[in-house]
């Protein structure tokens, strides 16, 4: 049986009938960047989390460089973030002149630890980054109050969780702005690159807004030096649509991670893999399915020795990246990140995954440790 880690084709079949139609007007239309499909995009997603504004971008990682810029950080800022991310969360911090300081994770959620993080502010903090890391929603009752405390800004890269939420609300609403990535691969994925910035901050949203146009308003006035990030036409006719099936494609996503928990446990694996941790009132959308499990790179290799797909996420956290060497971190700093990094890998947890193929999953997974 071969097991794809995603398989975006099935996933297009049951809404071709839906897309086609909406790709062929942006083409009748020749309005490309920005314009009507947009406006109807940022609305309904800033209907769906309920955030007052949502501006489109170009993708999740210039929807975090347009949320730094808005708060105005730049060279002699530090950004407190986590390394067990994806490297755009740092790059963000970096392309502007501002320092990354790295925090570490907790064990339990792979998401960053509020008490290690209090103890990094000072008075060059300008901004914490949690990052919902694989769909879950990090503690943002604690970030937010340690932000209060020292009057700095939170900035959500909910790029992996659109539709988690915890019991104050959905992701990328918790703090001053949230930031979406729409890869395809996201459970809310496009045609290619796209990302957006929700806030409930007027003044945030209009900076937000003349950011990703050049920073020019009207056209050909520029009062501040921006990007160009616009999202596409195409990309938001598609997303559009998807986003109705959203709610459905994440909950197939919690029960294929239900039944991975069950299959793990029945086949006796409990010593020697650590299933995902769903803290009590938190929605996970499980954008991945990340275990740690010992022995990791063999059992990798195991799996796809066997067609089965799987993806470690990710193997070097950005502390000891080559290219941060000079902000004077080494192995050992960060050593839950540093274990993260050495024993979690992703199974596939897409929706349209069927019951028998997770079996298999667990079967070979099960046969590699009696092994």
């Amino acid at each position: 049986m071969k097991v794809p880690l995603l398989d975006l084709k099935a996933q297009y079949a049951t809404i071709r009938e839906e897309i086609e139609p909406v790709v062929k007007e942006v083409f009748e239309s020749q309005y490309f960047i920005l314009g009507p499909k947009v406006k109807q995009f940022e609305g309904e997603v800033s209907a769906y989390c309920g955030a007052k504004h949502a501006i489109g971008c170009a993708s999740g990682s210039d929807a975090l460089l347009l949320a730094l810029m808005a708060l105005d950080i730049g060279p002699g800022d530090e950004v407190i973030t986590t390394p067990f991310t994806f490297f755009a969360t740092a790059s963000a911090i970096t392309r502007l002149g501002a320092k990354p300081v790295f925090c570490d994770i907790l064990p339990d959620t792979f998401n960053i630890d509020p008490e290690k993080a209090a103890a990094l502010v000072n008075d060059r903090t300008k901004a914490i980054i949690p990052v919902h890391l694989f769909g879950l929603v990090a503690d943002m009752d604690a970030l937010n109050a340690i932000a209060a405390r020292h009057g700095i800004a939170v900035v959500e890269d909910a790029a992996q969780a659109i539709g988690a939420a915890s019991p104050q609300g959905k992701a990328g609403t918790l703090g001053s702005m949230g930031c979406f990535s729409f890869f395809p691969s996201k459970n809310l994925g496009g045609a290619g690159d796209g990302g957006m910035v929700v806030t409930n901050d007027d003044g945030l949203a209009d900076k937000l807004g003349i950011y990703r146009v050049h920073g020019s308003r009207p056209k050909y006035y520029h009062s501040v030096v921006g990007i160009n990030s616009r999202l596409d036409a195409l990309q938001a006719a598609v997303l559009n649509v998807k986003l109705r099936h959203l709610d459905g494609w994440s909950r197939g996503r919690r029960e294929n991670a239900e039944r991975y928990n069950r299959l793990i446990r029945e086949n006796g694996l409990g010593d020697a893999i650590v299933t995902p941790v769903i803290p009590d009132g938190y929605t996970h959308i499980f954008n991945q399915y990340t275990i740690l499990a010992d022995r990791r790179d063999s059992l990798r290799d195991w799996l796809k020795d066997r067609d089965i797909s799987c993806e470690i996420y990710y193997p070097v956290p950005l502390h000891l990246q080559e290219c941060f060497e000079n902000l004077g971190y080494g192995t050992g700093g960060m050593p839950v990140s540093e274990d993260a990094a050495a024993r979690a890998i992703s199974l596939p947890i897409y929706p349209e995954l069927t019951p028998d193929m997770q079996e298999y999953v667990v079967e070979t997974i099960a046969a590699f440790y009696r092994s």
